[in-house]
């Protein structure tokens, strides 16, 4: 063989031998950052029970879903929308971990879990999460971001840890996260996650009434009052420095300004008329309270639902840490065994909650 020629399949050798260690190294570097193709939790059917609970309330597996998670009782809503086109509540998880206090994230390692209004598209789900599975809040949203708020990565997933996200256990967010999934396969382009710091109760806005964040909240209520008089997710914009809510969508919604003025809220003035004098019962009931009911007082890092604290109090973080998910550490034990909330009674609870 020619010499020319010699050096050019030698060439051509060396190119596909280099091709084949680059393919090797790339597969070994994303066997490390993530979990091998054979993994298939995130395409985890629904088990028949929650199958059965959606087809005793007039839901179906396609069909749409909100979210409503609450801090101060570590606890996470599922609603979703029945045959009649409203939404009922579909069931109630119980929190492993959420950490910071009450209040809105504002910067980037605060340790502050999120509060607002987010929406979650099919991309913001993560079938390979480091935390078993998981689906991102989407903050900053347009409004935390006009505000200059930072931060990134707030998520909804597994395990008993957190620094800033809400953390569910594995059982919990495999279940969360499959209705979600099959919601979103089903035609919904995006699901509403209302983050809040408390149930918004008479007694609960009495108790924080002294917080600097109290103007924040009851801009939070305003919107889940919208929810709770159509018992459909408000359509969620924002204007003057704070969120806006209207039971419907306008063209007019993509032009607002965050920090701009708000200009006269469209739709229903029944909707609009019947949420301020829901909001206007709940303050009057809240300030008869506030003489009864002495004033929250301060987490030392985030809480834990109770059921897991009884765990974690009893058989230690180890036990708790394998309990939720077979090996992700339980994240500041001791903080979460001083939630003040822990002796404290939550407000109603649906009979739907179960440890996961």
């Amino acid at each position: 063989m020619p010499v020319g020629s010699l050096s050019v399949r030698l060439n051509q050798l060396t190119a596909r031998l280099g091709l084949f260690v680059l393919l090797g190294l790339a597969s070994m570097l994303g066997g490390c950052a993530s979990y091998d193709s054979a993994d298939d939790r995130g395409s985890v059917p629904l088990s028949p029970a929650i199958v059965a609970d959606m087809s005793k309330k007039g839901m179906t597996p396609a069909d749409p879903i909100m979210i409503r998670i609450y801090k101060q009782e570590s606890e996470l809503e599922v609603w979703k929308r029945t045959h009649t086109g409203q939404y009922a509540l579909l069931k109630t998880y119980p929190m492993c971990r959420w950490s910071g206090k009450l209040g809105p994230k504002m910067r980037e390692g605060d340790r502050q879990a999120p509060e607002g209004f987010y929406s979650v598209t099919p991309a913001q789900l993560n079938p390979r999460s480091q935390y078993y599975l998981a689906f991102n809040l989407g903050y900053p949203n347009q409004l935390e971001s006009a505000l200059g708020y930072t931060g990134s990565a707030l998520m909804v997933h597994g395990a008993c840890t957190s620094a800033g996200c809400y953390a569910m256990t594995d059982t919990g967010v495999t279940e969360i996260y499959a209705i979600a999934r099959e919601a979103l396969k089903g035609g919904q382009e995006s699901f509403q996650v209302q983050a809040l710091p408390f149930r918004m109760t008479p007694a609960n806005l009495a108790a924080h009434r002294r917080d600097p964040n109290l103007a924040f909240w009851r801009n939070l209520q305003e919107g889940v009052e919208y929810f709770n008089v159509t018992r459909r997710p408000p359509v969620v914009t924002a204007c003057a420095g704070r969120y806006r809510f209207t039971d419907g969508p306008t063209p007019a919604d993509a032009l607002l300004d965050p920090l701009g003025p708000c200009p006269a809220v469209p739709g229903s003035v029944e909707v609009a008329e019947a949420v301020k004098q829901r909001q206007a019962a709940e303050d009057a009931e809240a300030a008869a309270l506030a003489a009864a009911i002495p004033p929250a007082p301060n987490y030392v890092d985030g809480g834990m639902h109770r059921s897991f604290r009884d765990i974690l109090r009893s058989a230690g973080p180890e036990k708790l840490a394998a309990y939720t998910s077979r090996k992700i550490p339980v994240s500041q034990p001791e903080a979460a065994l001083a939630d003040p909330y822990s002796g404290r009674p939550l407000a109603a609870a649906p009979s739907t909650t179960t440890a996961q």
